[in-house]
């Protein structure tokens, strides 16, 4: 946004908030009782799910109100990790998340998003939950790696949260695009009492993992103003994949069988010359005389063919499980600070701030080299070989890519492993004015703010290779002048010296910026008395502008990177929007109907990459007896293609995928012939990953929703101020999610399936998937569309109980469950489902039925205990690369899993009252079931726990 545009801004908030004020005033000068006195002022509050500011917190939507108290009590001291446990989150990224740049850049443009941290209501993804901050949008993550369409939670420390709103229902109408499948509500803390030191330290019984954390705040208030300014420090060590037994190697069970291609020793598939039958080089079933072998071990000089070599076997894979890492180190630095002032007693200014600085790191195994037909790079690695005169070729003649190469993977292990370093910094102001006022005896509420935020990201990749280097390096050697080396791919680990590392290694620099302007003004008001009650109503205008910009490294922008290519991304776009909201009263202590209200919600969008839209919202609160409320609601919902996924470049991602060529039956066998597999009797996949090109669609339209939410509060009387009970509530609500024209590019496992069971290279499945003349896959077209329809449905259940105060404490319990009934994806062109539905772990994720948390509390001054139940049911996967296998046939069940956290604390009688408190979170050391289709680690990172118990301590000075 420009200077002049922000001034602009500026000038229009004084502006506004003078002529309130001075709006004010006669109300001020006013009083009710005629005795001088003022009039009286309600205690006006906005709860997520409605704009309307009322003096009760009940609404017509389901809205679950975490406390900061309730998030110390849990342990866990990010933000993101502890939303990730509520029964009503899906699968989302986290620091268990190991991806950074080895895997490439999914389809949705926004990157791997490394060290950050998402939530995903009801399963429907993380750009599909809106995320906000004192009910304003938060700026959008940077990874240096993509354009993300979703809010990373690190970016907001734990410190400076008051408490949290989750509205799990679609509410486009009142906060516009991306509130389709809920609002999470991040509300801050305006002021404190005096200072406050915390500090927490915690510790996984294996492995490590120590995190530090600790801030100190401090809050005021006058007659006239508040503030409050908090300093924050967060650190998270790494854990080696190496720590765990099922995280040792690539596929749990499976040892080195599961391993890669690309090794130490090399691999090397080619056809000799003559077509020379031999041991090491027998015929196939083509009478083709095919080598597929490796080095012995480290040689001396220059390896001997065929002396130095055996046939290649699963023994002789590399196992790069142990450079992985379990749990990813982070540093987070930040200082929060936002102050009020009172202009009058009806009108306050405020302004708030933040800054924070993380940097990050991920780690994987050294970077393969694979060259030939069979690398499927779709790159200039594929064109690659290694010249006759290259001083270190045993075999006297050219390995050209084109006519007798098949695949060279040799893993160089003298570069050190590839390390992904991210600086993030956060900035975020935001500022305004606020107030309320009476008119003609009615009272009204006001606000005017203006945000700005920018989250910019650096990538750092040490560990990965230029392949156009390598290509000169292995060509014709009177070619190779300096500084090129030639480079020796044959002579096994240590024989790639310094000068060649020199000459193919380069550092990556890649960066991302994404940016928010936000200017909304709001006003909401009780202007009519009805015989039932008051008419409410709220209404609003918002203007937004968001950008986003991803640099990869020129290196790789010039596809001489051995490492994922991809190129820049830049885009933005702005959207005026107005709303409307209306809460109407029916009817008000009648037979049956205690209070009736309806609420009605419309917002109207204008986006400058589609266009406008209206969305609607009906809702109705129903209390037949005082025991008793009954709510539904029904809301149209949107969500606007993001800046990735609209201009997202092309780029490639490396996904785990099944061929099912690869060792198939006779009847597979013919199909694979007629896709272009020259010898499928004996076709074997060579590597686990295979290379899908993917990218953002200018094309995309909004997805459009539909949400249904019928839900029963049943408080009891007879359980209230009773000898075994204080206060009861139970809640039941049915929930309905209806997308369409759904943004996602189709899921490449079953779109290869789907290709090789038609047989024909023509049809729909089959567009954009090539093969090389060796059969591997060496194109995938896997870009994002308006792929289809999502539907989802299910019920949340909770149960909230609190005891009186007895001699020896006061206990109480929160439930909360969530049953999902149904997940459906489903292709608009064909009419058939994606894999991803209830009960099913796909794609590093997965949807348990069954989703519960109980909570049991007790304290007694100045003690106090917890003990938190969490139950994820039963998944199911297919095995993936591990079929056929001892370990799974073609089938696995994830079992179901049950943690156990405790937590004690006291506040010790001293003064500055410290209090202490010590938790052990899976006490009962339950660990992740084994997952054969994960991409890392051997388990599912998005919906399990790091395994084995983790132990902390924390610390509240007040002074």
């Amino acid at each position: 946004m420009k200077p002049s545009h922000v001034m602009a801004i500026l000038a229009q908030l004084f502006l506004c908030a003078a002529l309130l004020a001075a709006a004010s005033f006669p109300a001020l000068a006013q009083d009710s009782s005629g005795d001088g006195t003022s009039a009286t002022k309600l205690q006006a509050v906005e709860v997520t799910g409605s704009r309307i500011k009322k003096s009760e917190r009940e609404g017509h939507s389901p809205v679950q109100v975490i406390t900061a108290k309730e998030m110390e009590a849990s342990g866990i001291a990010t933000v993101g990790d502890f939303l990730a446990r509520l029964s009503v989150s899906g699968s989302s990224l986290n620091t268990k998340f190991n991806s950074a740049g080895n895997f490439g850049f999914p389809a949705d443009g926004g990157g791997v998003g490394s060290g950050s941290s998402t939530i995903s209501l009801r399963n429907l993804g993380a750009n599909r939950t809106l995320v906000l901050v004192d009910g304003i949008r938060w700026v959008n993550e940077s990874s240096a790696s993509g354009v993300s369409g979703a809010v990373d939670l690190n970016t907001i420390p734990a410190s400076i949260i008051e408490r949290i709103e989750i509205l799990t229902d679609g509410a486009s109408s009142l906060y516009g695009s991306d509130a389709i499948g809920g609002v999470v509500n991040i509300i801050t803390k305006k002021s404190q009492d005096g200072g406050l030191l915390h500090a927490y330290f915690g510790k996984y019984e294996k492995g490590g993992g120590q995190t530090y954390n600790g801030n100190i705040s401090l809050g005021g208030q006058t007659a006239r103003s508040d503030y409050f300014i908090d300093i924050s420090h967060f650190q998270q060590q790494q854990i080696s994949a190496s720590a765990w037994d099922q995280s040792s190697f690539p596929i749990p069970g499976l040892g080195l069988a599961g391993g890669s291609s690309a090794t130490p020793n090399g691999r090397y598939i080619f056809t000799p010359p003559n077509n020379n039958n031999s041991t090491l080089c027998p015929l196939d079933s083509n009478s083709q005389s095919q080598c597929d072998v490796t080095l012995n071990g480290p040689v001396s000089g220059k390896a001997n063919f065929p002396n130095d070599f055996h046939q290649f076997g699963d023994d002789d894979r590399f196992n790069y499980a142990p450079y992985n890492l379990l749990l990813t180190p982070s540093r987070r630095t930040a200082i929060f600070g936002q102050g009020r002032y009172k202009l009058n007693d009806d009108v306050r200014f405020y302004l708030k701030g933040l800054y924070q600085g993380r940097h990050s790191v991920n780690q994987a195994a050294p970077e393969p080299i694979f060259l030939g037909a069979g690398a499927g790079t779709g790159g200039l690695a594929d064109t690659v070989g290694v010249d006759a005169s290259n001083p270190y070729n045993p075999l006297g003649y050219t390995l050209d890519a084109n006519t007798n190469l098949a695949l060279i993977g040799r893993r160089p292990v003298e570069g050190g492993p590839r390390v992904f370093a991210q600086d993030v910094n956060t900035r975020y102001i935001g500022t305004g004015f606020e107030g309320e006022f009476h008119l003609f005896d009615k009272f009204y509420a006001w606000d005017i703010n203006y945000v700005s935020a920018t989250n910019d990201a650096t990538q750092t990749v040490h560990g990965t290779y230029n392949i156009r280097h390598i290509a000169n390096a292995l060509g014709p050697v009177g070619s190779c002048t300096a500084p090129c080396v030639p480079l020796d791919v044959f002579g096994g680990p240590g024989t790639i010296t310094s000068d060649m590392l020199s000459y193919i290694l380069f550092t990556e620099n890649d960066s991302s910026t994404q940016t928010l302007d936000d200017f909304t003004a709001n006003l909401s008001g009780s202007p009519v008395t009805l015989p039932a009650g008051t008419l409410d109503f709220a209404t609003g205008y918002e203007h937004r502008r968001v950008q986003g910009s991803y640099s990869p490294d020129s290196v790789v922008v010039a596809g001489e990177s051995n490492g994922v290519p991809s190129a820049p991304t830049s885009g933005a776009y702005t959207v005026d929007e107005a709303y409307l909201e209306l809460s109407v009263p029916l009817l008000s202590k009648q037979f049956l109907a205690k209070r009736l209200e309806l609420n009605l919600a419309t917002r109207y969008s204008n986006y400058s990459t589609f266009g406008s839209t209206v969305k609607n919202k009906f809702a109705v609160r129903w209390e037949p007896v005082a025991d008793i409320t009954i709510r539904a609601t029904y809301a149209q919902g949107f969500r606007a293609p993001s800046v990735g996924e609209l201009y997202g470049s092309k780029a490639r991602f490396d996904d785990t995928l099944v061929d099912p060529c690869s060792g198939a039956d006779a009847a597979t066998q013919a199909n694979c012939a007629l896709l272009g597999v020259p010898n499928p009797a004996t076709y074997q996949q060579n590597n686990t990953q295979i290379s899908v090109q993917t990218g953002g669609n200018s094309s995309l339209r909004p997805e459009t929703a539909k949400s249904t939410t019928v839900g029963v509060i049943y408080s009891p009387s007879w359980a209230e101020r009773q000898a075994w009970s204080s206060h009861l509530d139970f809640e039941l609500t049915y929930y309905k999610h209806r997308i369409d024209s759904a943004i996602k590019a189709p899921d490449a496992q079953t779109q290869l399936n789907r290709c090789v069971a038609s047989g024909d290279p023509t049809s729909s499945f089959c567009s954009g998937i090539t093969r090389s003349r060796t059969g591997d896959i060496n194109g995938f077209n896997n870009i994002l569309q308006n792929f289809g329809r999502i539907d989802t449905q299910g019920l949340d259940f909770g149960i909230t109980w609190d005891s009186p105060k007895y001699a020896i404490g006061r206990f109480g319990a929160n439930w909360q469950t969530t049953y999902t009934a149904n997940y459906k994806q489903i292709a608009t062109d064909s009419g058939l489902e994606d894999p991803k539905a209830v009960g099913v772990e796909v794609t590093d994720s997965g949807i348990p039925r069954w989703r519960s948390n109980l909570r049991l509390s007790w304290g007694l001054d100045p003690f106090t205990a917890t003990w938190a139940l969490r139950y994820l049911s039963a998944l199911n996967e297919q095995c993936g690369n591990a079929a056929g296998s001892p370990v799974c046939d073609t089938t696995n069940r994830l079992h179901s899993i049950l943690y156990d956290d405790v937590q004690f604390g006291w506040t010790l009688p001293l003064p500055y009252k410290p209090s202490i408190s010590a938790g052990v979170n899976n006490l009962f050391d339950a660990n992740p079931p084994v997952c054969y289709s994960c991409s890392l680690n051997g388990y599912d990172a998005s919906t399990y726990d790091l395994p084995g118990r983790f132990f902390y301590a924390q610390m509240n000075v007040k002074f």
